[in-house]
């Protein structure tokens, strides 16, 4: 390709809302235009490494047996109702209605599209097991997309799907998609920490995300230097301390009645430390949740037992429940954790009017003695005594609390944040943090989908049995952003040779006479040769052509000057040095640097 047959629009400077390297870079060097917020489009330059991106996805889940497939980007809400999420997967979710009225969705995921695919053509057990994907087009209705690509509203992604007999053939899909996984990041130039992570709104058990490690990440990982734990926040467990009394003992039980205590002005933890002169470990902490669409059974519970309930895809669930959450005084409560324990698509804190409407009291004075609503205590709490809460009533507090004996739990889970300095539950190291961005994510999401909608197969006694289920997801845009976010420097990107849009960039000082003669021929035997190589034949200052390609960051860059001939210089975009290469020898030099660092990150 020459320069004159392609759009070089690089900028000056990057536009106001980029604040990360990524979208800073991608705009500057011309991969992106923005169409709309959170809507961006890809140019040429750009196109080309995303297509290369998508290439080696597919070569590597092919070469793991995967069978590509593509599913409609517009899908019938019907799918949606039938598999329970029509309400669960919240705004994010765009809906709209055809002509006729029907309810239809703009694909955020596929779970329902392939699980309905699978189920028209499925019968028998000499069928499974086998894994479908697709590469193509979601939408996501984010509240605030930025980053470019890193967090945009439409993007495009690769999603595969496992269908199995059983938790054995499970089990080994998931790990030969997590193999190509590996394959597939190594071949980009991408160093992935694989972490244990929450399953949210896709649902199912086990779930393991790869990360990149970035000073920009949405993600916080924490990782044991010890042995091999990682785990996002939001899935991370940690051990469980004997919580410590005022003298730095464990807790012991009181005989002491409930005792209550004038405490005007003090709300916080903080508050009540100096107030009581007592450290936070002695507290218990009261926290008023309101959660969404809860199907754990609260029959049991007198508030919720004649509750109004919703039935969708088999699973039966309260849209609209407030829970009591106890914690130690000195964690906090991890939102992802309470929604997965409680089968919810989300929780949040409850406004200043629901927590007097169902605590009694306001914010700081909560407590869990007299609640009709559930109580769920987090495992910190479990061996607590003689502790210090809220009273249920404005302006005070209670001492010598004991849990089981003056109040009752509804249930108990690990619900709490933890934190750097806190230790692995595997082997007792203290975890470190880490920022990172999530690239891939992989679910065993079991009979979630073909058991709510109703997937069947006749196993080898003519038995209809419900399949199991696995999901795989890869953000195309998210891994591409990632690679320039990661590999880059003042004057722009640097991109691995196998993901680069061109591998090769020839600029001719003057492309005229003799410097044209010979740009022209290295230009033919490169292409001869296999490698991808740009012709820069712009009436351009050699200036303004090294700066345009430092920034879009084309790994080799060959200059042809008439000082130099019949030599012409090679500069790798990752090194400071050039050299001179002689002008007839140059085409095959230059292709074995290609191959060789296409073959060390392919190995």
């Amino acid at each position: 390709m020459k320069t004159s047959k392609f759009i070089i629009s690089t900028l000056r400077d990057a536009p106001n809302d980029a604040v990360i390297s990524s979208h800073k870079l991608m705009m500057r060097s011309g991969m992106l235009r923005k169409l709309g917020n959170g809507l961006y489009a890809y140019m040429p330059i750009g196109y080309k490494s995303f297509q290369k991106v998508q290439k080696i996805i597919r070569e590597e889940l092919d070469k793991a047996g995967l069978m590509e497939m593509k599913p409609t980007v517009i899908q019938p809400g019907e799918l949606w109702k039938e598999s329970g999420r029509w309400d669960k997967m919240g705004d994010e979710m765009l809906k709209a209605q055809n002509r006729q009225g029907q309810h239809m969705v703009v694909s955020p995921t596929a779970e329902e599209a392939f699980t309905a695919l699978v189920r028209d053509g499925l019968s028998s057990y000499k069928q499974l097991p086998f894994t479908l994907y697709q590469i193509n087009t979601k939408y996501r209705d984010e509240i605030r997309p930025r980053y470019g690509v890193m967090r945009g509203r439409e993007f495009t992604m690769m999603d595969a799907y496992s269908f199995d007999k059983d938790q054995a053939d499970l089990d080994e899909s998931y790990e030969n998609v997590a193999k190509a996984y590996r394959r597939i990041f190594k071949r980009m130039g991408l160093k992935t920490i694989s972490v244990k992570a929450d399953t949210g709104a896709m649902g199912g058990s086990g779930s393991e995300e790869f990360m990149v490690e970035s000073e920009v990440g949405d993600d916080t990982l924490l990782l044991c230097p010890n042995c091999s734990y990682a785990a996002n926040v939001e899935k991370a467990s940690c051990q469980k301390e004997i919580p410590l009394n005022n003298e730095g003992k464990a807790q012991v039980k009181t005989d002491l009645p409930v005792e209550e205590v004038a405490t005007p002005n003090v709300f916080s933890i903080e508050d009540m430390e100096k107030f009581f002169n007592a450290k936070p470990t002695t507290f218990l902490k009261a926290l008023i949740y309101k959660v969404y669409n809860c199907a754990v059974d609260l029959s049991k519970n007198d508030f919720y037992k004649k509750a109004e309930t919703v039935t969708e895809g088999g699973q039966t669930y309260i849209p609209e429940t407030f829970f009591c959450v106890l914690i130690r005084g000195d964690l906090d409560v991890n939102e992802a954790k309470l929604a997965s324990v409680l089968k919810a698509s989300g929780a949040e804190l409850a406004s200043d009017e629901d927590v007097l409407k169902y605590s009694g009291a306001p914010h700081g004075f909560v407590g869990p003695i007299g609640l009709k609503i559930p109580v769920l205590m987090d495992d910190s709490t479990i061996d607590m005594h003689d502790c210090i809460a809220g009273a249920g009533k404005e302006g005070f507090h209670i001492k010598h609390v004991e849990p089981g004996r003056d109040f009752a739990a509804f249930m108990t889970a690990d619900v709490r944040t933890c934190k750097e300095g806190d230790k692995c539950p595997d082997c007792g190291g203290t975890f470190y943090m880490k920022k990172g961005n999530e690239l891939g994510h992989i679910f065993k999401l079991g009979q979630k989908y073909t058991k709510s909608m109703n997937v069947t197969y006749l196993d080898v006694s003519g038995k209809p049995v419900t399949p199991v289920m696995g999901c795989y997801g890869i953000g195309v845009d998210r891994t591409l952003a990632s690679i320039v976010e990661g590999n880059n420097d003042e004057n722009g990107i640097i991109w691995p040779m196998t993901v680069a849009p061109f591998q090769v960039v020839l600029v001719p000082v003057k492309y005229d006479g003799q410097m044209k003669e010979v740009a022209d021929k290295l230009y033919e035997e490169l292409q001869n040769a296999g490698v991808e190589v740009l012709l820069d034949d712009r009436n351009e200052r050699p200036g303004v052509k090294f700066k345009d390609f430092d920034l879009i960051g084309i790994p080799v860059r060959v200059v042809i000057g008439e000082k130099n001939l019949p030599n012409v210089e090679v500069k790798l975009r990752k090194e400071s040095e050039s050299k001179l290469i002689a002008a007839d020898e140059a085409a095959s030099e230059i292709a074995a640097i290609v191959k060789a660092e296409i073959d060390a990150l392919n190995a």
